[in-house]
């Protein structure tokens, strides 16, 4: 950009100067002889001159055929003389007035203005036409970008995580590779392969690893690239970007964010002339229409399937539905290793156990974890990361960094103190509930404190006995401050909001109340807007009073069970609270410890079944750490 500004300068100052140099060569193109005025005076009354043009205190004149003079034309300058213009006309000569004109550069720019402008604009349109292949006038070519074979590649090596999908896209690398061996099955290349999953789950990343894998021509661009300003251009676009996968066939089409331009045609604000409805038209007639483009295969991403044109997701266009899913225990550790391959790592970091302790994590998520990580050990100068890294890059993942300039009064973190313990509490005494990670009342993000939970093993479905046993951990911070502090706070607001956000899910969405197995209330949304606005209202107001009844029920039944645990258990919660002031941060073995001294329990029987989870252990001298993982019951205090 800075070198077209600096052409164009250059172009307008050469104009410039060929317009004043015009201006001087038209002025001096014929000798115009230069007099006194005396000699004026007496060339006048000898009546040698025929014309005079006057422009302030100059003067030109012509002189008559009488006076036989070589150069017709002359020009002299005079002073303030009354009588010249009666002389002039006693004479008989022509007398012509200008009025004087500033002949400068800015009076020039001012009336060329105009002129060098349109010439400027034209020099850069042509400039951009010479060097970008008519690129100014190119709006409907494709903007898809060729990876090369030179350029750093990314194999299924460094994906991990997404078996299922690796095994599924090999398929359609080896039929590239070799088509006759299918073929003479009868089998067809695919036509497409779409794949499905929540973000930064590596779905961009797995179709870069095809781009490494195969050897076949990799087009890449992303489902915006398609739609403009200009009316047709998305079409124009879609129909050259397979025109050039013909010419380069075979080879793979990957369009990132599909759903920015395959949403459900009909629903749209422009009706059917609806430009983005005219781009997937010609997506799908390109995919499979009438003229096939064998040899072109198309990979596409999205976390919204829900919202893609049911004629993209049949059978001839995406043959194959590919859900790249968040990793289970295995995969967050193989996905764990491919991030720290170049990472140098202490001998007491153990990747299962990070793994272990990252339920929910998505791929982006894990590499987050790792970079924060390192970057927490670089700022201690440390040469290897160690385990209190990832423990510090947990808690800033999931919470936020420490909000360390926040002054609490010593009311208030007494307050936290007991509500997180209540949490604590009556997690550790609910058996379907999950254990215990960590308990803090240093204020992360924006919770005061946070009671966190991580589950034994990956979780896909819950029971009722586990859902109504989270409703009742959530009680417990409201109980703890009803019994022990005589108040409520606001700060058990996020922890009702959710209780009775789950409790309505257990009536109307799971059937897990005595109103039976039914569900009540259609999702509702308007999908080309990409919004959700709840669920629709379909049953009677008799009904709506019902489930009201049931959800009240299920929280006050957890909200009496937590009073239960709580009030029978008053010497541990004086204990707990006492120690999170001292220590500000506990993790699980320490609560069931402080339960177990305090009631006389073998600390065994309090452990939930399964693998146990050791603690958390800090080198010396390794810097403090307080946070969580997990947010299971995240919450303001």
């Amino acid at each position: 950009m800075n070198a077209t500004i600096k052409n164009l300068l250059l172009w307008m100052v050469i104009l410039v100067l060929i317009i004043l140099a015009w201006n001087v060569f038209k002025t001096g193109a014929t000798a115009v002889e230069e007099i006194t005025f005396s000699q004026f005076l007496d060339q006048v009354a000898q009546g040698h001159v025929q014309k005079v043009t006057i422009r302030g205190e100059e003067i030109r004149g012509t002189y008559s055929a009488s006076a036989g003079r070589r150069e017709p034309l002359f020009k002299t300058y005079a002073a303030t003389y009354p009588d010249l213009v009666k002389d002039l006309r006693a004479r008989g000569v022509e007398i012509e007035i200008q009025p004087l004109k500033d002949s400068s550069l800015v009076s020039a720019l001012v009336m060329y203005g105009p002129l060098i402008l349109l010439v400027a604009i034209w020099f850069v349109i042509m400039r951009q036409m010479q060097a970008g292949g008519n690129k100014a006038l190119s709006f409907g070519k494709s903007r898809a970008k060729l990876l090369t074979p030179t350029q750093k590649k990314v194999t299924f090596k460094d994906v991990a995580g997404v078996e299922e999908a690796k095994v599924e896209l090999q398929e359609i690398i080896e039929f590239l590779k070799d088509p006759q061996r299918f073929q003479k099955l009868g089998g067809k290349i695919p036509k497409g392969v779409l794949l499905m999953g929540p973000p930064g789950t590596g779905k961009t990343l797995l179709a870069r690893s095809v781009a490494g894998e195969a050897n076949v021509p990799f087009f890449t661009i992303s489902g915006s690239d398609f739609v403009e300003m200009f009316v047709g251009v998305g079409a124009s676009r879609v129909r050259d970007l397979f025109e050039q996968g013909k010419k380069n066939a075979p080879c793979i089409i990957f369009i990132d964010e599909i759903d920015a331009v395959g949403r459900h045609r009909g629903a749209g604000l422009g009706g059917g002339h609806d430009e983005r409805e005219q781009t997937l038209n010609a997506l799908l007639v390109e995919m499979d229409g009438f003229d096939t483009n064998e040899g072109v295969i198309l990979v596409a991403a999205t976390n919204r399937p829900d919202v893609l044109d049911p004629a993209l997701l049949r059978p001839g266009r995406f043959d194959r539905r590919v859900v790249v899913d968040r990793p289970d225990l295995r995969g967050r550790e193989q996905i764990l290793k491919v991030h720290t391959r170049a990472t140098p790592l202490s001998e007491n970091v153990d990747l299962s156990i990070i793994a272990r302790g990252t339920p929910g994590f998505s791929g982006a998520d894990l590499a987050n974890l790792v970079n924060e990580a390192a970057l927490n050990a670089a700022r201690f100068n440390k040469k290897k990361i160690e385990m209190i890294d990832f423990e510090y890059a947990k808690d800033k993942v999931m919470m936020g960094p420490e909000r360390k300039s926040m002054i609490m009064t010593e009311e208030e973190k007494k307050n936290t103190a007991y509500h997180e313990g209540g949490h604590a509490l009556v997690a550790a005494m609910l058996p379907d509930a999950d254990p215990i990670h960590k308990v803090t009342i240093i204020p992360r993000g924006r919770a005061l404190g946070v009671t966190m939970q991580l589950p034994i093993e990956d979780k896909y479905s819950h029971t009722k006995e586990y859902l109504e046993a989270t409703i009742t951990v959530m009680m417990g911070g409201r109980i703890a401050e009803e019994r022990f502090l005589g108040h409520m706070t606001t700060g058990a607001g996020n922890d009702i909001e959710k209780a009775t956000d789950l409790a309505r899910k257990m009536v109307c969405e799971w059937g897990m109340s005595e109103l039976g197995p039914l569900t009540f209330g259609k999702p509702e949304g308007e999908i080309f807007l990409g919004r959700d606005f709840g669920r629709t209202q379909d049953y009677s107001e008799s009904t709506a009073n019902q489930i009201d009844a049931q959800v009240k029920k299920i929280v006050t039944q957890a909200y009496k069970s937590a009073e239960k645990i709580v009030t029978d258990h008053e010497k541990v919660m004086h204990r707990l609270a006492r120690t999170l002031l001292e220590k500000e941060v506990l993790d699980g073995e320490e609560v069931l410890q402080i339960i177990a001294e305090e009631t006389g329990t073998d600390i065994s029987r309090l452990r939930k079944s399964g693998p146990p989870r050791p603690p958390i252990v800090t080198p010396p001298g390794a810097p403090e750490v307080a946070g969580d993982v997990g947010p299971l019951v995240p919450e303001p205090a």
